[in-house]
């Protein structure tokens, strides 16, 4: 809660965060085409002390050149550049407490503190966004409460802003910026003056829910006293893979090399990290005080137990004192808060080519969602947003105008199926850790019967990137990069860099960012494997007991696809294959092969005016093992008026069709059946859909 926030942290942390009310766009103020950002800030006395420091500063470990001289070079950098008053006020800050003898560069006890103080202050106040992506103006700042540019600085942390009712406050990592000064176009990009040093916290999450713990600060005691006694605090410490970082640094993970495919060669970004991360939604004390009846400093484990009893959450769940266990009643509460990856407010529901997104307004409009697997016991997390939402909800189910002839814009929600709003994240102080994001609840949230009941009523569609959370914590999931920007991943037995993903020896595993492209794919991305492909994929958790279709969709345009084995099961290294083989060169109307283009004859037509005739083509079209793409996203990229659903390259393909325990872990598999390692294999998203959806005799399931 916010009474936690403005605590100053340790060695490295500073100054926290705000929040917003609506994004500002502020045109650039000032166009200074002649000067690079280093020389604008050397002309201005405001900012000597900042000069000094990029005069200092090494650009990397490797390199002797200085930020300075990077700043004066061609590219396009975003610098929060502090005032003297700012580095002035950090460096009081730090002998506050005590980091240096005195509130000056002479100050210091070593020269290692030296050099890193040094290095927060300028790493932390650039951003490099490379050769092909443009700085940041105000009107390019993310739109959100609390959003994060899109690119990391050279800190390598992302920076979250906030905005207020004053037009001309807005705050970068807390730091205010300059009223006036800000928004200055240089040669090589845009400096913004703030008043304060951006210096983020280095903590984590685990240390910080450790410190509200022991320290017994008021605002999340409660809830940071449940993570202690479950036993993830040092899980919640984990920050980055630093075996991965050996290999990749030493050369023992090789980059991805051009590999050949149907339109040519591929290569691949290799991740350069593998970074873990944490979202954590947190009942603030006033929740439990009002729930228990107790000061929250009173409040013990013994009575959020008995609470959760009383109050019949995880009926089925063990109720003996080994919280530790996935099976404790106390273990399944707290797990179910957190996400095991690292989600701002503008990440929580993915946004690109829904109907009637424009990325210009940013302005939600359908109903979108994404559902999450949550740490523990694997459970799912339904995250939706609307026009009609009002933000962010977790577990929301309403009605939506799903008709063919509908909006899928929400028609009414009842009151206990609204949903917990997701508020703006804490980021303030030392709650900008660098690990994890904690959102303050005012209600309590678990996996309730009801949850359970209303997931299993709906078709659960998660594109095929969201199970895996390496893709969020790593900056790779739809970002703003070009189609150009291809990320590989190396093979599992070189190096396991997803826990839920594994890569056989001969599969070239592509990710494609469609962001600011015409992909016909939902979201705008998919993954794309070249080789002679084995695949396993380990599923998200089903809500409930029962017969579920498992969906895959295809965009087989293009002679290049090939065709796979699905196998599923429960055993990954024992998977039975599912049917016939999945010829994804097979379209609605056509069947293209290196022999020439065919009919495929599985009874695809356009709508028509008449839905009782659409309705059986749908039906035909299920009888092959087809369904026609969704009506929700555009064909080709954003603003569209045609949908995925009137193209017949964009199909789904029915796979699986078999009864699922919602206590049990399934895997899926796809291996190549064609002696060629130049087909390409396309994914884009899965469904799951129960029987009492696709076969409900009342109710057909939509189209959308």
């Amino acid at each position: 809660m916010r009474g936690v926030k403005g605590v100053i942290g340790a060695l490295l942390i500073a100054i926290g965060l705000g929040s917003c009310k609506e994004h500002i766009d502020m045109s650039a103020r000032y166009v200074l085409k002649e000067e690079t950002a280093y020389s604008y800030l050397c002309k201005h006395e405001q900012y000597s002390s900042f000069v000094d420091l990029l005069n200092k500063v090494p650009v990397s470990r490797m390199s002797s050149s200085t930020v300075g001289s990077l700043l004066s070079a061609r590219g396009h950098f975003t610098v929060f550049a502090p005032d003297n008053d700012a580095v002035q006020a950090y460096l009081d800050t730090l002998a506050m407490k005590n980091i240096i003898a005195s509130a000056s560069w002479d100050g210091f006890r070593d020269s290692t503190t030296l050099d890193s103080i040094r290095k927060v202050i300028v790493y932390n106040s650039v951003i490099n966004s490379g050769d092909n992506l443009p700085a940041y103006d105000v009107a390019q700042f993310p739109i959100n409460d609390g959003g994060e540019f899109s690119k990391s600085n050279m800190y390598d942390r992302k920076l979250i802003v906030n905005y207020f009712d004053d037009p001309d406050s807005i705050t970068i990592n807390g730091a205010l910026m300059d009223a006036r000064n800000n928004n200055i176009r240089v040669l090589n990009g845009y400096v913004h003056c703030v008043h304060s040093v951006v210096a983020p916290t280095n903590n984590t999450l685990g240390y910080l829910l450790n410190k509200i713990y022991t320290e017994k600060e008021s605002g999340y005691y409660v809830s940071s006293m449940l993570v202690h006694a479950v036993g993830m605090l040092d899980t919640l410490q984990k920050y980055r893979d630093d075996e991965y970082e050996q290999a990749y640094q030493t050369g023992q993970v090789p980059e991805m090399i051009a590999h050949e495919s149907g339109v040519g060669y591929t290569t691949g970004k290799l991740p350069e990290h593998r970074y873990y991360g944490f979202t954590f939604f947190a009942e603030t004390d006033d929740v439990w005080e009002r729930e228990i009846g107790k000061n929250r400093f009173d409040i013990t484990v013994d009575d959020v137990v008995s609470w959760l009893k009383e109050n019949g959450y995880y009926p089925t769940a063990k109720t003996d004192e080994n919280y530790h266990s996935e099976d404790n009643i106390l273990n399944q509460f707290v797990t179910y808060h957190f996400l095991p990856m690292r989600l701002a407010s503008d990440r929580l529901v993915l946004h690109w080519n829904e109907k009637g997104y424009s990325s210009q307004r940013k302005q939600p409009t359908v109903v979108q969602y994404e559902y999450y697997t949550c740490m523990g016991k694997r459970r799912l997390v339904k995250f939706l947003e609307s026009a009609e939402s009002d933000g962010v909800r977790i577990n929301r189910f309403p009605k939506i105008d799903n008709g063919r002839r509908g909006s899928y814009h929400e028609i009414s929600c009842d009151a206990d199926k609204a949903g917990i709003k997701v508020p703006i994240p804490e980021t303030e102080g030392e709650f900008n850790v660098r690990n994890g994001i904690v959102y303050p609840i005012d209600q309590i949230m678990a996996y309730t019967e009801d949850v359970q009941h209303n997931l299993h009523k709906e078709r659960i569609r998660f594109d095929i990137a969201s199970a895996m959370p390496e893709m969020m914590n790593n900056d790779i999931r739809l970002q703003y990069y070009s189609l150009g920007q291809r990320w590989g991943f190396p093979f599992t037995s070189q190096y396991p860099y997803f826990d839920d993903v594994f890569i056989g020896d001969e599969s070239w595993f592509f990710y494609y960012n469609g962001y600011n492209e015409t992909m016909k794919n939902y979201q705008g991305d998919e993954l794309n494997v070249r080789g002679f492909l084995d695949i396993t994929f380990r599923l998200p958790p089903v809500p409930a007991d029962g017969i579920y279709e498992i969906r895959f969709n295809v965009q087989s345009e293009g002679h290049n696809r090939g065709m796979v084995q699905f196998y599923w099961g429960e055993n990954k290294d024992n998977l039975p294959p599912m049917g016939i083989p999945l010829d994804i060169r097979t379209s609605g109307l056509e069947r293209r092969t290196t022999s020439g283009t065919f009919p495929s004859n599985v009874g695809w037509e356009r709508d028509t005016q008449d839905d009782d005739y659409n309705a059986e083509v749908d039906k035909k079209l299920r009888n092959n093992g087809f369904m026609k793409g969704a009506e929700i996203y555009c064909d080709g990229g954003q603003g569209l008026s045609t949908m995925a659903r009137a193209d017949p390259v964009i199909v789904r393909r029915i796979i699986v069709r078999e009864p699922m325990k919602a206590d049990e872990t399934y895997y899926l598999r796809f291996k190549s059946v064609l002696d060629d390692q130049t087909r390409e294999f396309y994914m884009d998203y899965l469904e799951y859909c129960p029987k009492e959806v696709y076969d409900n005799p009342e109710t057909p399931e939509d189209i959308w």
